[in-house]
C-alpha cells in the first residue's frame, strides 16, 4: 500500500484575474487530502473506490476499467465523475489501469467539503502523482481553471503563480509576514461554485491594464512591511474586483460596520474571507452568524 498527500489552498490575490495572466499569491493549508492505493495481482481489472470526508464514508463504488461499467455505487453522479477522471488517467498513464490487475483507491479529505480549500485539486494531484502523469493536464481536461491550485498541491509551499501565453510560472516564496498573527480567515457558511463564478467573470471583458493592476497589487503585497499597508492593498484589490464584476463585496453584504478590511478568497459569494483582528472581533463575527474563525497559524501550512 502507498499513500500520497496534497495540501489544500487559499488564493490570497488575483482571484478570477489569474485566469487572464495576473500574478497570484497562493498558500497551502495544513489540511489536505490523502490517497491510499493498493494494487492486486488478479485478472478482474476492477477499481474499488472509497472516498471519506473527515473519516466518514460518503462514496463507495466498484468500476470495471476495461468497459467502464459502474458495477455498484451509492452515488451515481459522483461515480460518473470518478469514471471521467480515471478514463483520463488511463489515457495518459503508462503504468496504471493498463493490465488485468485490480486497484483499491481510498481518498480521505481532511477538511469539510464546503470549505472550498481544494477537494478536487487535491484529488486530481494525488491521482496524477500515483499515475505518473502531468497534473496540470489532468486538471485542465477534468475541470479546467487556472491551475494555481494544482501548483500549490504539487509544491506544498506558498507561491506566486502566473499563466503566460507560452509558459506557466511557479515561484516558491518564503512568506513570513511580520503581522501574520493579526490575520483572520472566516468561513461564510456556504461553498461557492467556482465554475459559476468563472462564467460570471468570463461574461465581462477585461483589459490588459486591469490585469496589470492585480499583478502590481500582488507584488506590493509581497513587500508589505506593516499590517496597515497589507490591509490597504487588500481593500484596493476588493474594490477593483467589485467594480469589474459588478458585485457587492463580502464586507458590503455581511460586515458593513466592520472597522477593518474584509476580502473574499476565491470565488465570490462563499468559502472563506480574510480579515484582521480588532477589539471584540470574535463576538462581532459570531453576532453576524459566522462562528468558524481561524488565525493564520490554525490554517496555513
Amino acid at each position: 500500500m502507498g499513500v500520497l498527500f496534497s495540501p489544500g489552498k487559499l488564493l490570497l490575490t488575483s482571484e478570477y484575474v489569474v485566469l487572464d495572466g495576473a500574478l497570484a499569491l497562493a498558500v497551502p493549508t495544513k489540511w489536505g487530502q490523502e490517497l491510499h492505493f493498493t494494487q492486486t495481482l488478479d485478472s478482474k481489472h476492477l477499481v474499488h473506490w472509497e472516498a471519506y470526508h473527515q473519516e466518514s464514508l460518503w462514496l463507495c463504488c466498484t468500476i470495471n476499467y476495461l468497459n467502464w461499467e459502474v458495477i455498484e455505487t451509492n452515488d451515481i453522479k459522483a461515480s460518473s465523475f470518478v469514471v471521467k477522471v480515471l478514463k483520463l488517467v488511463q489515457q495518459y498513464s503508462a503504468r496504471v489501469l493498463k493490465g488485468t490487475d485490480s486497484y483499491h483507491l481510498k481518498t480521505t479529505l481532511q477538511f469539510p467539503a464546503d470549505y472550498g480549500l481544494g477537494s478536487s485539486s487535491t484529488l486530481l494531484n494525488n491521482l496524477a502523482n500515483w499515475a505518473a502523469i502531468d497534473p496540470y493536464r489532468l486538471n485542465e481536461e477534468a475541470l479546467g481553471g487556472s491551475g494555481y491550485d494544482i501548483a500549490v498541491a504539487q509544491e506544498k509551499k506558498p507561491l506566486l503563480y502566473q499563466n503566460r501565453e507560452s509558459e506557466r510560472v511557479v515561484l516558491i516564496k518564503d512568506l513570513d509576514f511580520a503581522f501574520k498573527n493579526e490575520l483572520l480567515f472566516i468561513h461564510l457558511n456556504r461553498k461557492q461554485n467556482s465554475r459559476e463564478g468563472i462564467k460570471l467573470y468570463r461574461d465581462k471583458p477585461i483589459s490588459v491594464n486591469l490585469v496589470s493592476e492585480f499583478t502590481n497589487i500582488t507584488k506590493s503585497v509581497l513587500g508589505a512591511q506593516t499590517l496597515k499597508a497589507f490591509c490597504d492593498l487588500m481593500q484596493r484589490h476588493e474594490n477593483l474586483l467589485s467594480a469589474h464584476l459588478g458585485l457587492n463585496t463580502a464586507k458590503q453584504l455581511y460586515f458593513s460596520d466592520a472597522p477593518v478590511f474584509v476580502k473574499s478568497l476565491g470565488a465570490w459569494g462563499g468559502d472563506f474571507v480574510m480579515s484582521c483582528k480588532f477589539e471584540g472581533y470574535q463576538s462581532y463575527f459570531q453576532s453576524k452568524g459566522f462562528n468558524t474563525i481561524f488565525e493564520w497559524s490554525d490554517i496555513i501550512g
